[in-house]
């Protein structure tokens, strides 16, 4: 496939990308510094500022799927504010340039813990995460919401587990919905690269449309 991505140098997104390409995908890879990207085969980079729908339209018309690990960067001072601005630019930007297909790495946060608790609002979450990451974990959660608001758009959510950390790709994840993922009485956790074949999955063959799912090991 044609794919667009958004965020191919961050944590998340570098995996995703190395995934994409592994599988033979084309990916177009919308970066403010294309200098950031080294030349590879099948990649192909396009300046782009995401906070301009107009400039994500003109990059991503033509792809099958545009796939979006944007965050503004964890220690921005106006997080929250560029985290919904952004994603909001994305999604303007996919559904005038009519692209299929919208998948967005979310955050962990809106996954709920109990009945109507999402992880985001309870003490443990407030306690033990650095204040600088709740803006944008506040954020990636309105952003869902708002993506459930847009009639006419193809999207998919996928929130990692609690724990998402650096390690091995062995191919191997289970799926979620809506709840926190546990391994026993503490949160589950998954690889980076294993959230990325999880992704990757469900993009080649979709089972999640129009929802939001999680994965963990």
């Amino acid at each position: 496939m044609n794919i667009a991505l958004i965020g191919g140098t961050g944590f998340v997104g570098s995996a995703l990308l190395e995934e994409l390409l592994q599988r033979g995908h084309r990916v177009t890879a919308l970066a403010r510094t294309p200098g950031k990207l080294a030349a590879r085969h099948h990649l192909r980079v396009v300046p782009a500022d995401v906070q301009d729908p107009a400039q994500v339209a003109q990059a991503v018309e033509g792809h099958d799927a545009v796939l979006s690990a944007f965050n503004p960067g964890w220690q921005d001072e106006r997080l929250y504010e560029r985290f919904l601005a952004g994603s909001r630019a994305i999604a303007a930007g996919v559904q005038r340039a009519r692209v299929p297909r919208l998948v967005v790495i979310g955050g962990a946060g809106s996954l709920y813990v109990a009945p109507g608790v999402q992880l985001v609002d309870t003490p443990a979450f407030l306690d033990h995460v650095p204040p600088n990451i709740v803006p944008g974990a506040q954020a990636a959660r309105d952003a869902l919401n708002e993506l459930r608001a847009l009639p006419d758009l193809n999207w998919t959510l996928v929130s990692p587990p609690a724990l998402l950390q650096p390690g091995a790709r062995s191919g191997q994840y289970r799926l979620g919905q809506d709840a926190l993922l546990m391994d026993g009485d503490r949160p589950a956790a998954i690889s980076v690269p294993d959230l990325a074949v999880a992704v990757v999955d469900e993009l080649e063959t979709p089972r999640h449309l129009r929802q939001r799912f999680t994965v963990a090991h």
